[in-house]
C-alpha cells in the first residue's frame, strides 16, 4: 500500500465511518506514541463555488476526527461504536482547494455512557476550526469493522 505523494509522511489511509465517509474521503491517520492526527487533502469535490472547502465537509471531518482519536486515546473506547450526540464547530479560517487539513483532539472525560472530546484542525498550517463533541458509548463493534483493525479488509486506494 503506497501513500499518495501529496500526503505528509507517516499518514496512511484509514477505513472509517462506512460508505458515507468513504465517498467523501479518504481520511488519513498518523499515530505515533501519544499523538494521533487525522487529515485529508481538500479536493475539488469538497469545495463550495468560491473554491474553499465546504463547511459541511469540515463538519464531517470534525465528526470523524473526535471519535477516531478517542478510540486510540481512551482504552475503554477502543472497540466501541461512538454515535454523535452533540457536535459544535467554530470555523476560524477557510481551507482552500489543495490544502492539507490536519486535526488533533483530546478526550476530556469518559463516563459510563458518554465521551467528551475536543479538537482543532489546521489548513495549510493555519488554525481552521475548533470543535467539541459528546458521543454516546455504544455497543462493541464486530471484529474487523473498526478502523485500523488488522482483520479489517484493506482500505480502498483511490
Amino acid at each position: 500500500m503506497s501513500t499518495p505523494p501529496d500526503v505528509p509522511p507517516g499518514f496512511r489511509v484509514i477505513r472509517a465511518g462506512g460508505p458515507f465517509t468513504t465517498s467523501n474521503g479518504p481520511l488519513y491517520l498518523h499515530h505515533a506514541a501519544d499523538v494521533v492526527k487525522i487529515g485529508f487533502r481538500v479536493e475539488d469535490r469538497h469545495c463550495n463555488p468560491m473554491g474553499m472547502c465546504h463547511g459541511g465537509m469540515l463538519a464531517t471531518f470534525a465528526d470523524m476526527l473526535l471519535p477516531l482519536v478517542a478510540h486510540r486515546m481512551a482504552p475503554e473506547l477502543r472497540d466501541r461504536f461512538l454515535p454523535t450526540v452533540s457536535l459544535q464547530i467554530d470555523y476560524l479560517s477557510p481551507a482552500a482547494l489543495g490544502d492539507w487539513v490536519e486535526g488533533q483532539a483530546q478526550v476530556l472525560k469518559v463516563t459510563r455512557r458518554m465521551a467528551f472530546v475536543q479538537g482543532t484542525a489546521t489548513s495549510g498550517g493555519v488554525m481552521a476550526l475548533r470543535c467539541s463533541g459528546v458521543f454516546k458509548i455504544g455497543p462493541a463493534v464486530p471484529a474487523g469493522a473498526m478502523p485500523g483493525d488488522p482483520s479489517a479488509p484493506a482500505p480502498d486506494q483511490r
